[in-house]
Parts: structure tokens; C-alpha cells; sequence
């Protein structure tokens, strides 16, 4: 029996909602400060997954100054049958301080999954969360999560269900407050509508974002309820099944819910699809620590389960557990192909006029005045804007980190006229942690230098007793990331032989539970990159040339 192995999409692709029309399957993911905004992602088996496009690539938001973990939340795809057309709803997350919340919740949608995509429609500001569901009598419905801000009453809130005017915006009629969670984990959010043999089914996710997470089901005869939990009491899929009441408590971290017997962690809000040979699966987030810790640099990433109905219409994993697994059976019209875990390297020359999908930039969108690849054909230019501290207008480019053992490679050229200039390769969470190998002036401002700068919870360690001097201001970089700790090699000559510079840097703060997110907060849930950028303090007029960058995971599958 063929199986497919857990994460289907590794790196950061959290909150995954799937989706299928005829024979192909499309899934998006959140982005938080990343843009472009919300990665769209297909498959023809759902073992093989492409990233095709971004469904908010044409300023549609405003991510300056976003707050780790805010942004873009919780995208959900549908398909409306009757119209034809996609929908995506999803939540821009302003403010977490104060535990206040502070969500605008839109929908767009497209005649395809490829765009282009509608202007916004604005749904509500009641929480965040927002899934559409098409009730097949012709009625829009929308479910969320109301944010619970009143003292001593159950936080984060309620679910809440309302008739949704897909044409003009906004509700019909009134919300419909229809469950605070279906087990004792609390922190009931992202629920989502199905419809199956007479019964309106509720998904949602519980347990909070860390170690407790699960996916929690229950059902109704009515979408406004009352919804009967699952007999269970206790989530259809997590990685933690031991029972725990958390009713109200707004931690959601549960380090202590971290199981020792699992590769796989966090398991929880996922999303139901089905074959069309019948058969049902969940897609579902998790996260891969590193080895003997509770640090997850990949983020959440994207997994599948198998599920079944049971004789009296409950779904449940098929088999028979609730534990998330690192595999899952195939679909019986599963092809006869291998699952192509080489698909997540990267190796960009850049010989095409299109700056490459797979690259995004935090907090500011990717326009040609500071990017592009037609000025210098071959080459990726980028001119240097803000420091990386900066959450307004850093300059970088980069991919998801998709492997706890990878090395990521780039050649640049590039010209300092003044000590503010700097351009070359890195590791990227946020504006306030990040390690950065770059080309720069030395001290005196009389030759090129190459030396690293991090930057850790806010605070800048620059490197000044190691540096290399660079003559011909062109330089190839290599860095190694293995289980947390970085290496990083240069050569001045491409027949040379590669040159260590600094080793076994201690990078493991590059993750979700690591980094400095809103006061109050775990840290983020979003994930580590790979960049290439360049700053310039000075005028804004410098720039680097990348002639390529490549990306080799050393070790993906499970």
C-alpha cells in the first residue's frame, strides 16, 4: 500500500485550508508579516504539492510595522458550485497587545484559483478565523471566532455562525454564538463548515497554537446549531492525546503536553477534503523541534491524515486513533509516482525576466524599484533600503527554510561607497533576529570586507574580530544550517576551494518559541527563512547583484 510521508508542505505553511475542484486539489497557508500574502498551493495526489501563487500580491494590505506574530491569518479557500468562482476569506491581525486582538476579516475571490483576485470584501471585525461555507440551498454562510475581551469571562470567545452577503459585504440577520469548544482544551478558533448525509459538521481548532493543539469536531442538524460534540470528548487528530482541561487558560504554549513518542508536534486546525474515489483526509499543521528541545525553526507545516466516517456519521482517523502520524495511506487512486521530497530545493539563476515565486519579503511588498531582474540580466538586483531592524522597508529576499539540514548558496558583487552599505546572505525570523554574512566597508572606509552581523531578541552583535578582506568586491557565500547551529563558508574565486569564516554559530533562537513576539505572547508561529538583501543607510542608491542562489536540503522526508 503506497503512503504518503508527513509534512506535505515542510516550512512555514500553517493553517492549512484545502480544497477540491474535479481532479485537483488547491491549499492555502497563512503569511503573517511575510508578503506577497497567502501562499496558494496544488496538487494532482496530495503527496506532491507546488506553490503556484499568492492570492494578495497587489498591495491589497499594509504589513509596515507588523508585530511578530501578527499579519495574515487563517486564509480559508472555497468553491462555490453554483457561481463557479474560489473564495478565500482570511483575517488581517493589527494589534495582539493587550490580548485586545484587534482583526479585520475580508474575502476575495477569482473565476480561477490563479487570479486575478477581487478587490476585498470586508466580512467583520468580531474576531479572526473567518471560513465561507456554500450550503448547497443557495445561502453563504461565514463562521469565526469572536474574541473574548470581558474579564472573567471564557477566553478567547465563542464560535459564532452568520448568513453572509457575498456581494455587498457584511452579515445577514444576526451571529449565532454556537460553541466556546467540543473538549476541555479551551481555546476553541478557526472553525469550519461541512456538510455531510444531513448533518452540518463544525472543524475547528482547539488546545491553543503550541503542544496541545488538536482538531476538535462536532455536528448539528441546523448550521446555527445546537452542535453535539464529538462522544469522544477529546479532538478527532492532535500529538498530545492525553487529556487535559484548559478551559480559559490563555497559554498557548503547553510545553508540557509535548510527547516524547512523536516526531511530529502541535498537530491541530485542519481542514477536510475529499477523493474523488471517496476516500476523506485532513490537512492539518504540526511542527518538527529540534532534537531534544521545545524550539521549532521550520514553524508550522503542513501534514495529512486519513480519515473515516464511522456507522453512526462521526469522522475519526482511519485507524481507529487520534494521534497525528509522520505517514498516512495513500488514496486508493493513488498514481503510480514517487513523492518528490527534491522539489523543495531551490536553484535560481535568475535567466528569466520573473523574480522567482518562491521568494518573499517581510513587511513591505516586492515592486521594481528596489528588486528585479531585468536591469542586469542573469542576476537578482536589489538595491539597499533599512537595516533589518527595520519594519518598515528592509530589503531582502527569501525562502522558507523547509529542513533542519540544509545548505543555502548566492554569488553577489557589490560596491560599498560608505559604511551604512552592506549587501549579502542570511537567516531570517524577523526584525529583531536574524544572522547575516555581508559584504561591507571595513572600519577605516579604505577596502571591502566580508563579516557577520546578527541580531538576537532586538540586540546587534557585530563580528568586527573576524573579517576577510575582498578585493574585487564579488564573493560567493555558503551557509550551513544543521539542527540550529549554523556554519558559514565564502571563496573569493569559483576555483577555489570554499573557506571556513565562522562555525557552529548557535542560531536555535531562530524559532518559534525563541524569538521576542508581542509582549504578553510564546514568541511567533511563523517560521525561519533564507535571504539574500542589502541596506543602505547612506543614500539608497546602492545596490547588489546575485547571480544565483540555491538551496539543497540535505534531509527532508518525515
Amino acid at each position: 500500500m503506497a503512503i504518503i510521508h508527513n509534512p506535505i508542505i515542510p516550512g512555514m505553511a500553517p493553517d492549512p485550508s484545502i480544497i477540491r475542484v474535479g481532479n485537483d486539489y488547491y491549499l492555502a497557508t497563512s503569511t503573517f508579516h511575510w508578503t506577497p500574502a497567502v501562499q496558494i498551493f496544488h496538487s494532482t495526489d496530495l503527496a506532491n504539492w507546488e506553490l503556484t501563487g499568492y492570492a494578495l500580491d497587489h498591495g491589497e494590505v499594509n504589513l509596515r510595522g507588523t508585530n511578530t506574530p501578527a499579519g495574515i491569518w487563517a486564509p480559508h479557500l472555497s468553491y462555490d458550485p453554483a457561481s463557479k468562482r474560489f473564495w478565500l476569506a482570511y483575517s488581517h491581525m493589527q494589534n495582539m497587545a493587550g490580548r485586545e486582538f484587534n482583526s479585520d476579516s475580508f474575502a476575495v475571490w477569482s473565476d480561477s484559483i490563479n487570479g486575478p483576485w477581487s478587490k476585498p470584501i470586508y466580512l467583520t471585525s468580531i474576531g479572526f478565523d473567518p471560513a465561507l461555507f456554500h450550503d448547497d440551498d443557495g445561502r453563504h454562510y461565514v463562521s469565526i471566532l469572536e474574541w473574548e475581551t470581558r474579564t472573567g469571562y471564557q477566553a478567547p470567545g465563542h464560535i459564532v455562525v452568520a448568513e453572509i452577503d457575498l456581494v455587498n459585504g457584511g452579515i445577514i440577520g444576526d451571529w449565532h454564538r454556537v460553541t466556546t469548544g467540543f473538549t476541555t482544551r479551551g481555546c476553541a478558533e478557526a472553525p469550519q463548515l461541512y456538510k455531510h448525509n444531513g448533518y452540518y459538521y463544525l472543524l475547528i481548532a482547539a488546545g491553543g497554537t503550541g503542544y496541545a493543539h488538536g482538531v476538535e469536531i462536532g455536528r448539528a442538524k441546523d448550521v446555527f446549531g445546537p452542535y453535539t460534540p464529538h462522544p469522544s470528548g477529546e479532538p478527532i487528530i492532535t500529538s498530545s492525546p492525553h487529556h487535559l482541561f484548559s478551559l480559559g487558560d490563555p497559554d498557548a504554549g503547553h510545553f508540557e503536553m509535548q510527547n516524547p513518542n512523536t516526531p511530529i508536534q502541535k498537530s491541530g486546525h485542519g481542514s477536510l477534503v475529499s477523493t474523488p474515489s471517496g476516500d476523506w483526509y485532513v490537512a492539518h499543521l504540526m511542527s518538527r523541534p529540534l532534537p531534544g528541545t521545545s524550539l521549532n525553526p521550520l514553524g508550522r507545516e503542513t501534514s495529512l491524515q486519513k480519515m473515516t466516517w464511522s456507522q453512526d456519521g462521526w469522522l475519526q482517523m482511519a485507524d481507529g486513533s487520534n494521534l497525528a502520524k509522520a505517514t498516512t495511506p495513500a488514496p486508493r487512486d493513488y498514481p503510480n509516482t514517487q513523492q518528490d521530497f527534491a522539489s523543495f530545493d531551490i536553484n535560481d539563476q535568475f535567466e528569466t525576466n520573473q523574480v522567482p515565486a518562491h521568494f518573499m519579503t517581510p513587511y513591505r511588498e516586492q515592486t521594481n524599484d528596489w528588486v528585479n531582474t531585468t536591469e542586469r540580466p542573469g542576476h537578482l538586483r536589489i538595491y539597499g533600503d533599512n537595516s533589518f531592524f527595520s519594519q518598515v522597508d528592509p530589503a531582502i529576499m527569501a525562502t522558507r527554510a523547509t529542513s533542519l539540514d540544509y545548505t543555502v548558496q548566492t554569488k553577489l558583487e557589490f560596491h560599498p561607497v560608505h559604511y551604512s552599505q552592506t549587501a549579502g546572505l542570511g537567516l531570517y525570523y524577523d526584525a529583531n533576529n536574524w544572522l547575516y554574512v555581508r559584504l561591507c566597508q571595513d572600519d577605516t572606509e579604505d577596502h571591502t570586507v566580508l563579516r557577520v552581523l546578527q541580531a538576537k531578541l532586538g540586540q546587534r552583535t557585530d563580528d568586527i574580530f573576524t573579517e576577510v578582506p575582498v578585493k574585487n568586491d564579488t564573493v560567493e557565500l555558503q551557509l550551513r544550517y544543521h539542527m540550529g547551529f549554523a556554519t558559514i563558508s565564502y571563496r573569493l574565486d569559483s576555483q577555489s576551494d570554499w573557506q571556513r569564516l565562522t562555525q557552529d554559530i548557535d542560531v536555535t533562537y531562530l524559532s518559534d518559541e525563541g524569538v521576542n513576539g508581542e509582549p504578553g505572547e510564546i514568541g511567533g508561529f511563523t517560521g525561519l527563512f533564507n535571504f539574500i538583501g542589502a541596506v543602505d543607510a547612506y543614500q539608497h542608491q546602492s545596490f547588489a547583484d546575485f547571480s544565483y542562489y540555491t538551496v539543497k536540503n540535505n534531509t527532508l522526508k518525515g
